[in-house]
């Protein structure tokens, strides 16, 4: 079959079939859930894959589902993946009561356009023409939050890391993948469109515990140790050498204060904060994550607190393939025009797509559509055609692209691709971040 007649076909089927998948989005939009907890949209993504005719695995990495189109000729496996959960967001007017989860990153809008090339390529029957697989993934817990909860999950054997990609690379999930693509919502982008997206922050998570003595705050402060106040110094130190990050680093440290103390009344003698460090490089967030140490143990030996710092393994830093890049924008201006389509800056967010690039190529493009910041309660979709029915056809004829014709330009991206880490190096260098 002609490529361009196939790729009218699976449009053509995403087309007849978007009310559907439309409505599939904005229910799963209004039932966000956060990461590792995402079991009613885990089973709706099954379900829809299901009646799609295909094999489904599910429970990867907690709630992670993951469905195989296979091809009628050996040959590579592209992954499209959608992420499961929602943010905490409480002010966003979907917000999910008892849990402050919502889908303010836009993360339904993927799962519908992961959803969408499995019902274009599946119902217009692409297989047959493809020399490899197609392997349809819903994945957990992007959202790097509730720490703390989560480092109690791994203490008792529920998950290894936590982040979803890095549980199901654990895990070995993408053991039988060559390449990955997914698409996420930009910020402020309310036209269809695209953003080529090709580096972003990585980061480290930090947990940081001040243990001082309690005494009544009014009539013996004197006796006590303050741990809040060790907390407020080491804020202060780190903004003291704000001043040393070098622009071209793109590093960005924040942190929040999960405990305060236990009573105003009280002198404060167990304060808790959960931060991140981010960077261009591992190189800056190495250098920056020791300095960041330095001036939050200087808070706590000011006032005599134990200060007790644990070191997270967070996301690696984006960096998408050039070759699937280039492959997604030709398929994208098969439907917008050249000024629609540009090149992303650096993204100063961090994603764990960063870390399946580091093992083979992967991209990350962003969709229009959307407008409003990410993660805050004004994002808000105005356009569902440009947010989940457009990239849902980039991303499967581009798919076609990689797997037709012998997927002679599959092989071609793959022969050429020099991974930054085998699965291994990966999972050392995260395992080393623990034992800092």
């Amino acid at each position: 079959m002609n490529v361009q007649h196939l790729k009218d076909q699976v449009c053509q089927c995403i087309d007849e079939k978007k009310e559907d998948l439309l409505s599939l989005v904005r229910e799963i939009g209004s039932h966000a859930e956060l990461g590792f907890k995402e079991y009613r949209t885990s089973s709706v993504v099954a379900a829809f894959l299901k009646d799609l005719g295909l094999p489904v695995q599910t429970g990867l990495a907690v709630t992670g589902v993951k469905a195989l189109l296979k091809g009628s000729r050996p040959g590579p496996t592209v992954a499209i993946l959608g992420e499961l959960d929602g943010v905490i967001s409480p002010d966003h007017p979907e917000v999910v009561k008892g849990t402050n989860a919502a889908h303010a990153c836009g993360h339904n809008l993927q799962i519908g356009t992961m959803l969408g090339a499995a019902m274009g390529l599946t119902w217009a029957s692409a297989a047959k023409e493809l020399d490899g697989s197609v392997c349809f993934m819903g994945v957990p817990a992007e959202e790097f939050i509730e720490i703390q909860e989560r480092m109690e999950r791994r203490q008792k054997g529920e998950i290894h890391f936590l982040g979803g990609k890095q549980e199901l690379v654990y895990q070995g999930a993408f053991d039988d993948i060559d390449m990955a693509m997914m698409v996420h919502a930009g910020t402020n982008m309310p036209h269809p469109s695209f953003m080529i997206g090709e580096t972003g922050n990585g980061f480290i998570a930090k947990t940081i515990r001040y243990m001082g003595k309690a005494t009544h705050a009014a009539a013996a402060p004197h006796e006590g140790i303050n741990a809040l106040n060790a907390a407020v110094l080491g804020i202060n130190a780190v903004h003291s050498m704000r001043e040393t990050f070098r622009d071209d680093d793109h590093v960005r440290v924040h942190f929040i204060i999960t405990k305060g103390g236990d009573s105003v009344n009280t002198i404060p003698a167990d304060v808790r904060l959960e931060a991140y460090v981010r960077g261009k490089t591992m190189d800056a967030i190495n250098s920056t994550h020791e300095k960041f140490d330095r001036a939050f143990r200087s808070g706590g030996d000011a006032v005599g607190a134990k200060t007790e710092i644990v070191t997270i393994p967070g996301y690696l830093p984006l960096a998408c393939s050039a070759a699937m890049n280039s492959l997604f924008e030709s398929n994208a201006g098969s439907f917008l025009p050249h000024q629609n389509i540009a090149t992303a800056p650096h993204f100063d967010a961090s994603t764990d797509m960063g870390d399946i690039c580091h093992i083979m190529p992967a991209i990350h493009p962003y969709f229009g559509g959307v407008a409003g910041a990410l993660h805050s309660g004004d994002f808000r979709v105005v356009d569902y055609d440009a947010a989940v029915i457009l990239p849902a056809k980039v991303m499967a004829t581009t798919v076609i692209d990689l797997l037709c014709n012998g997927a002679e330009k599959g092989r071609e991206l793959l022969k050429a691709h020099r991974p930054l880490m085998s699965r291994e190096e990966y999972l050392q260098t995260l395992e080393r971040y623990f034992n800092i």
